[in-house]
């Protein structure tokens, strides 16, 4: 099958949707904007000029709607604005704002159309453009994906520089002097006398003024915050324990809930008896739930001793019990009928290696769990003309949506107070907890009710992310790889996760093929297909989604492939490397770890290249095997992200994500016995230490021109960088992840 045949087919069901929603709501529709949120409800004598700037006499407020998980992008939003708006750093407060569809974010778009990131043709940035107006008219608003900087590089700045000049406007009203002899500065006009009229004393005047609609961004040489080191708004807060999460949060007269539901995830109850529960001192009631029970009780800790007092009898787990036969599921999808797609198919695969011996191998990633810090919980009061949610999530407006359907309200009917998320790594995408928190305050109308997850129902009833195999065959040549035939298979992340939010995506899932299709290398021959196994256990979109394990199979097979052709791994990868800017992170990395210089016996460099999100990401990991086991001595990683906008939680995000890659690759897994999951908890879903954690040097290139997010890039090379300098190291190819099933660490 042709290439341009095959995006046909995968792109059919998209380019439909897209046109079906051109014709229903027409080009208009999608121009529109949004009617501005912050004026709905404004103050007098405040002024909003777009939904990300208020500012009345007293303050300057900036909203700041995408979900902060620990990713500093609060801080990073408000520098976008800042820059444009002439503010510094402590002359604003921040707010994540009401739940808006002038939110929307504009570069989620992105990871939904059948086309490479490095694909900028006609047809690939058109299906983007039309695709992206379809977000628009669903008035998406979501943080995931590392879209948030995408999505804010532009608008956040334009909304900053609309604000300065309405501000320069009402200030030349007020004076008389002419716009173009008033320049702006800290949070302020300045006059040509050298006084000045602040933002605040001006908010009367310019709300009286439409905003400004035509204005100019400034140059990158004029830039003041973005690209220079900042401290994040939420660092003090951070570090000395007085910045508030939702797990800290107090409502008057609000008691406690702790659930106990089915560990087999969607397993029914059969029954229970709360008689010990119900006796036990601070309990105030059990009420049920979807799949379970929950304890009312004027405390957490009261309410977690009486969820485990409670009887229960669950039904079995619909889907297979034990974990060997979901292993068996998924090497049982590599037939035909189960093809969700062809992602490339270039040369002539079938010919190349009719010709060569067949070099072949498998590989395989678990269910891993998300297992942030901070557990699920949520704080939720019914009342008859309204709920108010107190949580932190990712997907404002379908949040309203669920928790309307639960309470007979209209979403809008619906507040949402957003917070600052202790963690997430996909884990508040999810819905269940804040569903189950609704159905027990629905129960109790008037009563707010906290919601607190145990660790270990949190990890009973985590989504985790999807298992998956890879099977490859390839051929090398005269010192080069000349051919590759990749199969994956993995149940379907999106079409589980959607289900759960009532969110109907059509097509084939990127996600199952994703970190191995879209690398751009050459290889003159060149096929990946990928198949969709029968659901299993729930799952759900967990750091950098599909591409951990899929650019573990991918890199880790090339590696093989590369050392069968007796050809140095970096060398070879940078011949095949058919895209300047990921050819230049491949350079970078190769300079940075001083790639081929003589190393001691037993230690060894392995380097991996894994493109997710649009950032090309390589990583070279060196380790040295003791007498006790593989230790990890360094990490050198370069990515592009076209531009960084704030160097220091640039880096510490790269080396927040190697440690986070690399953990889970040496210990992590998620495995079914009996239906449920045998890790309860940290101590047996253990991530790296520090006394393991190596030195990471960090180096962010800027030669591509779109903008890109860092959360999740760094996390897919860490586990084949790792696997492939094991090898170096000890000759010893291990295809399987958790790599201690096969070795020790120190």
């Amino acid at each position: 099958m042709g290439r341009a045949r095959t995006i046909a087919r995968r792109s059919f069901l998209i380019g439909s949707a897209a046109i079906m929603g051109g014709v229903a709501f027409g080009t208009y529709m999608v121009r529109r904007p949004y009617d501005n949120p912050l004026a709905a409800e404004l103050p007098d004598g405040a002024a909003t000029f777009n939904p990300w700037v208020m500012i009345d006499s007293d303050k300057i407020t900036l909203i700041t709607p995408h979900a902060d998980k620990g990713q500093g992008v609060v801080s990073a939003q408000a520098a976008l604005i800042a820059e444009e708006l002439d503010v510094e750093f402590g002359q604003f407060e921040i707010s994540f704002g009401d739940p808006s569809p002038a939110y929307w974010n504009t570069a989620m778009a992105d990871e939904g159309v059948p086309f490479m990131a490095t694909d900028e043709s006609f047809p690939a940035e058109t299906t983007r453009g039309i695709m992206g107006g379809v977000m628009k008219l669903l008035g998406l608003q979501g943080t995931g994906g590392s879209t948030a900087m995408p999505d804010s590089f532009v608008k956040l700045r334009q909304a900053g520089a609309v604000a300065r000049e309405t501000l320069k406007q009402a200030a030349s009203q007020r004076t008389g002097i002419a716009i173009d002899q008033l320049t702006t500065a800290n949070a302020a006009v300045q006059l040509p006398d050298g006084s000045e009229l602040a933002y605040t004393e001006l908010a009367a005047d310019a709300a009286s003024i439409a905003p400004v609609a035509a204005v100019e961004l400034r140059a990158p040489s004029q830039w003041r915050l973005i690209g220079k080191p900042m401290q994040r708004l939420d660092i003090v807060g951070k570090s000395t324990g007085t910045l508030d999460y939702t797990i800290d949060l107090e409502v008057d007269d609000m008691v406690i809930a702790a659930i106990k539901v089915n560990p087999r995830q969607g397993g029914e109850l059969n029954g229970y008896d709360a008689s010990a529960a119900l006796a036990m001192r601070g309990v105030r009631d059990v009420v049920e739930i979807t799949g379970g029970v929950a304890v009312i009780a004027d405390n957490t800790w009261r309410a977690f001793k009486a969820a485990d007092a409670l009887e229960l009898d669950w039904a079995p787990a619909p889907y297979p019990a034990e974990q060997a036969d979901h292993w068996d599921a998924v090497a049982a999808s590599f037939t035909s009928d189960q093809l969700d797609s062809e992602w490339r198919n270039d040369g002539d695969v079938d010919a190349a290696q009719a010709e060569s011996n067949v070099f072949e191998a498998e590989y395989r990633s678990p269910y891993v769990a998300h297992a942030p810090l901070e557990p699920l919980g949520a704080i939720v009061r019914v009342d008859d003309d309204m709920v108010e949610v107190w949580t932190g999530h990712q997907l404002q407006r379908q949040l309203q949506v669920l928790v309307a359907d639960i309470t007979g309200h209209r979403p809008e009917q619906v507040t949402l107070h957003n917070q600052f998320i202790g963690g997430s790594f996909g884990h508040r995408l999810e819905f269940e907890h804040v569903k189950q928190a609704t159905e027990i305050a629905n129960q109790m109308r008037g009563t707010p009710v906290k919601l607190v997850y145990s660790r270990e129902e949190d990890f009973a009833h985590d989504f985790p992310r999807h298992i998956s195999m890879a099977r490859g065959k390839g051929t090398v040549a005269d010192g080069k790889v000349v051919s590759i035939d990749l199969q994956g298979a993995a149940p379907s992340v999106i079409a589980s996760q959607m289900g759960r939010a009532n969110i109907p995506v059509p097509g084939p899932d990127s996600q199952i093929a994703a970190g191995a299709w879209n690398n751009p290398y050459d290889v003159p021959n060149f096929r990946m297909r990928a198949y969709r196994v029968p659901e299993l256990a729930p799952v759900s979109s967990w750091r950098s989604v599909g591409a951990p394990g899929g650019g573990f199979a991918f890199d880790c097979f090339l590696d093989e492939l590369i050392h069968e052709a007796d050809a140095d791994p970096m060398a070879e990868r940078i011949r095949l490397m058919s895209h300047d800017v990921s050819r230049k992170v491949l350079e970078a990395v190769a300079e940075m770890s001083d790639w081929g210089a003589e190393l001691a016996p037993g230690t060894g460099k392995g380097v991996a290249f894994v493109e997710s999100f649009g950032v090309p990401t390589a990583e070279v990991v060196q380790v040295t095997a003791t007498d006790r086991g593989i230790r990890i001595d360094k990490v050198w990683v370069a990515c592009d992200v076209g531009t960084v906008v704030d160097p220091v939680n640039f880096e510490n995000l790269v080396q927040g994500g190697v440690v986070f890659g690399l953990g889970h690759a040496m210990n992590c897994e998620i495995t079914y016995s009996d239906g449920m999951a045998e890790q309860t908890n940290y101590h047996a879903h253990e991530g790296m230490r520090m006394y393991q954690c190596p030195e990471i040097m960090v180096r962010g290139l800027e030669n591509g021109h779109k903008i890109r997010g860092v959360g999740e890039p760094p996390v897919p090379p860490a586990a084949p960088a790792l696997a492939n300098a094991i090898f170096a190291a000890t000759g010893q190819r291990i295809r399987e992840l958790p790599l201690w099933h096969h070795i020790d660490f120190v």
